[in-house]
């Protein structure tokens, strides 16, 4: 999620401000999320070639709730947020199946929770490039649960990790996906922090499950509002000996997200090379979306000034919000600033991904030294962005 701290020295700003969430689509929160999974054995999933057979129309819809805070005993009332989660097919030109994914309202409107608020896109590759899979964790056990007006063979897993401060995670996954091979069978999940975490929790239940029509043909969708994969951006990192372009990576394959970072190549393609890119479940970066949106609404630091402007990169002007607060780092006094986009659905920003939408456009740290000049340290800005997925407009 955005930072919201000017308390870091610039190694740790520029790390949060290119680190990613939960999920290669989304961005990683710099601290610690009831969503973190631990690495266990898992069940073989029986769905090689679910996506080859993906068909316009296929949809699933989930309900969901999430909770989170007050942080401290008396702090304040929860921020919830609820509602329906739907995955469908909108296109297929094999080997890509083109995912809209939605959170709306209980009456099919969008949310007030800005991250939660527009659909977005997820291209998703249908055949193999190489061997992918997440671990499912903790102990697994069997049962036929009643979901969507159907019965399923299903493996129920639970991890407990709060004898250590972590959650408590239930995953339910059905052992042959068939229809609900977005989510590579997920019937239900629940997951409740615990220990130092923000207090809080998410719950989801599959709702219902529609299959396409056999034939079904539609154009591929615009890339306007992509989750991540397909998509990449550029971020100038200034920051000595070596600063540079590093460019951002996404790309989806049978259910999972990926996700690369690295230094821009001159006169190279981009997004060319995912083989050490780590895997991420789509449905786990789903769910983490509502949990980084109510933690998004904690607002500016205590004490930073907030002033409009306007970000430009390549031409373009996105309306802006600057942040500016100033801390004695080390001993030595630093004024911290980001920028951000004041409406991060802005048609500006057409084409950019989810976790750069709302991280900062731009930050900075500058040193105060005698006389009260300031001396740059350091920054990073986003450059450009577009989609690397040949035939996506």
């Amino acid at each position: 999620m955005p930072m919201r701290h000017f308390s870091l020295p610039l190694a740790a700003l520029l790390g949060a401000t290119l680190s990613f969430l939960p999920g290669c689509g989304s961005t990683k929160s710099t601290g610690p999320s009831p969503l973190d999974t631990p690495d266990q054995e898992s069940t073989p999933m029986q769905a090689t070639d679910a996506w080859k057979r993906a068909r316009v129309g296929d949809r699933l819809t989930y309900d969901f709730a999430a909770t989170q805070g007050p942080a401290h005993q008396g702090g304040g009332t929860a921020r919830t947020v609820g509602g329906q989660l739907t995955l469908e097919v909108v296109a297929v030109q094999q080997p890509w199946v083109w995912v809209r994914v939605a959170f709306t309202d209980e009456a099919g409107k969008p949310l007030t929770q800005p991250r939660l608020a527009q659909d977005l896109l997820v291209p998703v590759r249908a055949d193999t490039t190489r061997p992918l899979d997440v671990p499912h964790g903790g102990e697994a056990s069997a049962e036929k649960p009643s979901s969507a007006g159907r019965t399923w063979e299903a493996m129920r897993y639970v991890s407990d990790q709060r004898p250590v401060d972590g959650p408590l995670r239930a995953r339910v996954y059905a052992n042959d996906p068939g229809p609900l091979y977005l989510t590579h069978g997920l019937l239900e999940a629940s997951t409740e922090s615990a220990g130092f975490h923000t207090p809080g929790g998410f719950k989801l239940t599959l709702r219902e499950f529609r299959e396409g029509s056999a034939g079904a043909s539609a154009p591929v969708p615009e890339m306007a509002r992509p989750l991540g994969p397909g998509a990449y951006y550029d971020r100038l990192v200034d920051v000595d000996p070596s600063p540079g372009v590093q460019r951002v990576c996404f790309t989806a394959e049978r259910g999972y997200l990926l996700r690369t970072e690295g230094p821009v190549v001159p006169g190279a393609a981009p997004c060319t090379d995912f083989s050490q890119a780590e895997p991420e479940r789509l449905e786990e970066v789903l769910m983490g979306m509502p949990w980084e949106a109510l933690a998004s609404e904690e607002g500016p630091a205590a004490g930073a000034s907030v002033t409009r402007g306007t970000f430009t990169a390549e031409g373009r002007a996105v309306p802006a919000r600057i942040e500016q607060g100033s801390e004695d780092v080390e001993g030595i006094q630093r004024v911290f600033s980001q920028t951000f986009a004041a409406e991060p659905w802005a048609p500006e920003l057409a084409g950019l991904a989810l976790e750069a939408r709302f991280q900062p456009l731009a930050s900075s740290t500058e040193r105060v030294v005698a006389g009260g000049k300031r001396e740059p340290e350091g920054g990073t800005r986003l450059v450009r962005w577009g989609s690397w997925l040949g035939g996506a407009r």
